[in-house]
């Protein structure tokens, strides 16, 4: 007999298909993304990742099976109750710059609040709330031309963070990204999963990213400062390997299992990126003005 005290998870995928032009993008794809947890997706490109993250949001409709969000069915829902679900449940970081240019950096993060209705003094205090969380506190009225890339991501983020959704879905987080604003990136998820208790979905084609996430936690500190260290192996974050291969779920497990995996596919994945990034510079504080990255952090 089923739990049902249990919660019903973030995002969940049963016997997912789909095809365009009779070229399937996803076959038979079943997951629990479990409340507090933490997948990383990963695949070679045109494996099905993107696709995988639209039908979550319930902006393409499967062929066949059925997705649910927070145990509500999705796929047959109005666009409507649609944008009701993603307003009111999820953030959503792109793989591409999606920032309106000509809407300030305040505009943009208080967009998808005053979408849904939300009264002007609140939607002031989350946004202002949500800028220092992303380190722009003060930055609120300049605009996306006046940004760096960095700069620009972390307003991505901070919009996708606001109002605090359970669910976040991030597609490339850190592409052409400076290492170190990359591991800033990287921070702020962690910060966000940890100390908000948000479920998640990270998309990334880079590895290397995978033991960090899997392994550094976020706390504040006696002074209420918030660290991001290193955690024991018996305070580890609730995370998880997803590997598509041509739109198949192939590979569901741990980083380390993950790692130590002899299957083709992974292999040839981690083959497809050579470079050792053992020195790559991943400091204990990569918010440190003094370092000096090829992209300015402000």
């Amino acid at each position: 007999m089923q739990d049902t005290s249990l919660p019903d998870p973030a995002i969940e995928f049963r016997n997912v298909s789909l095809s365009f032009d009779d070229n399937p993008a996803l076959t038979d794809v079943s997951f629990r993304l479990e409340r507090g947890e933490m997948i990383f997706l990963t695949g070679a490109s045109g494996s099905g990742k993107s696709v995988l993250l639209h039908l979550a949001m319930g902006l393409i409709k499967p062929d066949e099976g059925h997705i649910f969000v927070e145990g509500r069915e999705i796929e047959n829902l109005d666009e409507s109750d649609l944008l009701a679900v993603r307003g009111g449940a999820m953030g959503m970081v792109f793989q591409e710059d999606s920032l309106f240019t000509g809407m300030s950096v305040y505009d943009n993060v208080a967009y998808r609040l005053e979408e849904h209705g939300w009264d002007g003094s609140t939607i002031d205090k989350s946004v202002l709330e949500v800028l220092r969380f992303v380190g722009l506190e003060g930055e609120e009225e300049k605009f996306p031309g006046e940004l760096s890339g960095g700069m620009k991501r972390r307003v991505e983020i901070a919009r996708a963070l606001i109002g605090w959704p359970s669910i976040m879905l991030l597609d490339e987080a850190t592409m052409g990204l400076d290492p170190i604003v990359a591991l800033q990136v990287l921070e702020l998820v962690v910060r966000a999963r940890d100390l908000n208790n948000v479920s998640s979905l990270y998309v990334t084609k880079k590895l290397y990213e995978l033991p960090y996430l899997a392994t550094y936690r976020a706390a504040k500190n006696s002074n209420g400062d918030i660290e991001v260290k290193e955690a024991s192996k018996n305070n580890l974050a609730q995370t998880r390997v997803m590997l598509l291969d041509s739109g198949r779920l192939v590979f569901s497990g741990s980083v380390d299992e993950f790692q130590r995996s002899d299957l083709p596919v992974i292999k040839h994945l981690a083959a497809s990126d050579p470079h050792n990034h053992d020195a790559d510079p991943y400091f204990a504080d990569p918010w440190d003005k003094e370092r000096k990255p090829r992209e300015e952090i402000p």
